[in-house]
């Protein structure tokens, strides 16, 4: 008998029990051999702190489990009397997020055992590769990593790091790669997930990113079992970097037949060729052709990619004529030209061999960061098509090498480029004088996207149209660089600026939910400097979205300032709407910084008159919560209650289910100030499934700890103090602050649970609580509720 042990919520249907929780539960399951027991880490948290004597848990890292998109980390039960050693588990390996290579790696075997050897040193931890563009740093990289997949239990993850700017973003992206979640995504939240892993981080264009050196320093020093394989145009310069400077491809000495075909660039030539044309061979006949085109290429295997995509229409002959005038032409009087202007020219002699259309859907490809579907290459490239099949266009940019397509997550092409020449491209454009148009549509094709989206974030749709953000992610940050950095603003500052004001706001959910609270107030604070002082709806929108971000950093004066000035804006643009959810901001950050209640009721109180005079059910929904908030902070908790109560019947009304969850919880929590707690417990008991599948970090970690108060007064200490250990260790993980208001809240039932207990007990639940997540802590109390998990 093999047994496979997890902690979720699965439902119950016709009988049984269904879910995905179930569903993993049977994987685990599945891996183990007979007579082992596999647990997940969810359950190992729950256990670990509980565990009879002589009964112990072995690590056996992260593994990718049959039809689960994200890899799990997996723990064997250990006991006196069960067997202890068994073969690897039959999952679908160490987790591996490597791209697959469309061919093999070629020429490289030297350097790949090289490498490997030198990665198998003792203390060597940053291996650093480093060449011009297109000399292969990437692929050997990669080809690595995959050949050291079984060294790492946690697994190989790539990195690209090509559209990221700063080093905020660059944690995020690695982040993703490590599939850590929302709440851990930048330091110090970061390492709670990642300083155990047993992995290897392939980090891939590090030479754009301002601050890489830092952040590689920090990563190997708080995550001591990770080891990072960079790529860079040039080294780090850190302490303990190993340098390994990328050659270009081997070229043969001789150009017999025979000799020439173990050469790496010839080897990598032909495989590029018959890419294109499947018949193509290596001939006595065209082999001196062959050699004499690597060795004009330097042996760079970008280029030599580029020109052997030309054999669908030359001979090697034909095409080693065109070569060298071409990149004769580009050099003459200039001498040999280095490896990296080689490369460019290789480049742009593929470009010039492009058709009119294709060469201006070419350059404009350079806008898109990370890719693009076609939809968003139809509405920025449209006029280039002129009626074209946009697919055979980009088919034969692709046929050339001057692209790459995938699938994205719906199975629908995703068009992209490598970073070297989208840098060419994008230098192409500026050449044609079509940066600011092409740039400006690209940047109204994402505004359209993402204020498209913003209302799909609080339906049932929410995770889908999160993943879709996530997919484009850097295309919005891009369009975001161009409508708000000053060197890229052209005469129509203004309009510019208020579509930065439009599409931050646009995306400020999507930052709240998804783990990027820093950055996005980061570009709040940005577009909000850029708009200046001219009064716009736009404006006093983000002043009064900067507010709460401000309130969750415990900036209070800023926060002030960003409340008042939105809710002064609004009465001067004469905005009812506008100024009622400014009017509740306005009163939060007048509560946070303790001024006296009775002057914070006029501004609650016009909201809510406000709200009910508009006849707009959605926004009376969300004002009467948070003036119900406002109310209760006077200790009217009666009033609170009412309000919360009619807020939940317009969001069940309305069918939105964020609002509805929102509103049940301060629906609890008003029942439990008043004194009905199994009320209220049993209110929190019925919502917390639903709010794990939401999975919005923040309002996990206010959940955790607004239930972990109802448990202390129901007299379930330890359960509440594990919570309240949980939702500390999240909190940080958000780099987030509470506000001083919920801090007072929460002193009562914490000092109740301290009384109640003693230290000992307290401070190894606490700590227990820590070690845990606050997603199996919740779901484990479906089963204090007779759910079985």
């Amino acid at each position: 008998m093999r047994i496979g042990v997890h902690t979720g919520s699965p439902r119950v249907h016709e009988g049984g029990y269904v879910g995905m929780d179930v569903h993993r539960a049977a994987r685990i399951a599945g891996s183990a051999h007979g007579g082992q027991v596999v647990m997940s880490e969810a359950t190992a948290k729950l256990v670990t702190a509980s565990l009879p004597r002589g009964v112990g848990l072995l690590d056996l890292g992260s593994h990718q489990l049959k039809d689960i998109a994200q890899a799990e980390h997996l723990f064997q039960l250990v006991l006196a009397g069960l067997a202890s050693e068994f073969g690897p588990l039959r999952t679908l390996g160490a987790s591996s997020s490597l791209p697959v290579p469309p061919t093999p790696l070629v020429g490289r075997d030297g350097e790949l055992a090289e490498l490997a050897a030198l990665l198998e040193s003792p203390g060597v931890r940053l291996v650093t590769l480093t060449g011009p563009g297109g000399s292969g740093k990437t692929r050997l990289a990669v080809g690595l990593a995959a050949s050291l997949v079984e060294r790492f239990t946690d697994g190989v993850y790539f990195v690209d790091l090509a559209a990221a700017t700063g080093t905020d973003v660059m944690w995020t992206t690695i982040a993703e790669a490590l599939d850590v979640p929302p709440e851990g995504r930048i330091p110090p939240g970061f390492f709670s997930h990642v300083a155990h892993r047993s992995a290897l981080l392939v980090l891939d264009n590090l030479e754009q990113v301002n601050g890489a050196d830092a952040v590689v320093v920090d990563l190997l020093r708080q995550a001591p079992k990770v080891v990072v394989m960079a790529t860079s145009r040039r080294p780090l310069n850190v302490p303990g970097e190993r340098q390994h400077a990328v050659p270009p491809l081997e070229l043969p000495d001789q150009t017999a037949h025979e000799d020439v075909a173990q050469s790496g660039a010839v080897q990598l030539f032909v495989q590029s060729a018959q890419a294109v044309k499947s018949s193509f061979t290596l001939t006595a006949e065209n082999a001196a052709d062959v050699v004499a085109i690597c060795r004009r290429l330097d042996g760079l295997p970008l280029a030599i990619e580029l020109a052997a995509a030309r054999i669908k229409l030359l001979t090697p002959k034909a095409l080693l004529a065109r070569l060298d005038t071409a990149l004769d032409l580009k050099a003459s009087g200039a001498g040999r030209p280095t490896r990296q202007q080689t490369l460019r020219d290789t480049i742009g002699w593929s470009h010039d061999l492009l058709t009119s259309q294709q060469q201006a859907l070419f350059r404009r490809l350079g806008v898109f960061a990370g890719g693009a579907d076609l939809d968003a290459i139809t509405a920025v490239c449209g006029d280039t098509l002129e009626g074209s099949d946009p697919l055979e266009l980009v088919g034969a940019l692709v046929d050339a090498n001057l692209a790459t397509v995938n699938e994205d997550l719906y199975g629908e092409p995703r068009i992209g480029m490598l970073e070297t020449v989208r840098s060419y491209a994008r230098d192409q454009l500026t050449a044609a004088g079509e940066l600011v148009t092409v740039s400006d549509r690209h940047a109204d094709h994402y505004l359209a996207l993402a204020e498209l989206l913003k209302p799909l974030l609080h339906g049932p749709q929410h995770l889908q149209t999160r993943t879709r953000l996530e997919t484009d992610h850097d295309n919005l940050r891009e369009a975001l660089r161009w409508i708000l950095h000053s060197d890229t603003i052209p005469s129509d500052f203004a309009d510019k600026a208020q579509t930065g004001l439009r599409l931050y706001t646009a995306l400020h959910r999507f930052w709240f939910v998804s783990g990027y609270f820093s950055e996005g107030r980061r570009w709040a604070e940005l577009a909000i400097g850029r708009a200046g002082g001219s009064d716009s709806a736009e404006l006093a929108r983000c002043l009064q979205l900067q507010a709460t971000n401000l309130r969750m950093s415990a900036d209070l004066d800023r926060a002030q300032h960003c409340a008042t000035a939105s809710v002064d804006m609004w009465r001067r643009l004469d905005d009812p709407s506008g100024l009622a959810a400014a009017l509740v901001a306005a009163a939060a950050v007048g509560a946070d910084i303790g001024q006296p209640p009775a002057s914070l009721r006029p501004l609650y109180e016009e909201a809510l008159a406000i709200a009910r005079e508009s006849g707009d059910k959605a926004q009376l929904c969300a004002i009467l919560g948070g003036v119900a908030t406002l109310v209760g902070f006077e200790h009217d908790y009666q009033r609170s209650l009412e309000l919360d109560t009619e807020a939940l019947d317009i969001a069940r009304e309305l069918a939105d289910p964020s609002a509805a969850l929102f509103h049940q919880h301060n629906l609890a929590c008003s029942l439990r100030l008043i004194g009905r707690v199994q009320e209220a417990k049993e209110q929190m008991i019925d919502l917390i499934p639903r709010s794990l599948e939401f999975n919005e970090p923040a309002d996990l970690m206010v959940l955790a700890e607004d239930y972990a108060a109802i448990l202390a007064d129901s007299g379930d200490y330890l359960t509440a103090v594990r919570l309240f250990g949980a939702a500390d260790a999240m909190l940080e993980r958000l780099g987030n602050l509470r506000y001083p208001v919920q801090e007072a809240e929460l002193a009562q039932p914490i000092a109740k649970t301290r009384s109640s207990l003693s230290p000992t007990e307290w401070n190894a639940a606490y700590q227990a609580g820590r070690e845990t997540t606050v997603e199996a802590l919740l779901a484990e109390t479906q089963l204090q509720k007779g759910t079985v998990a």
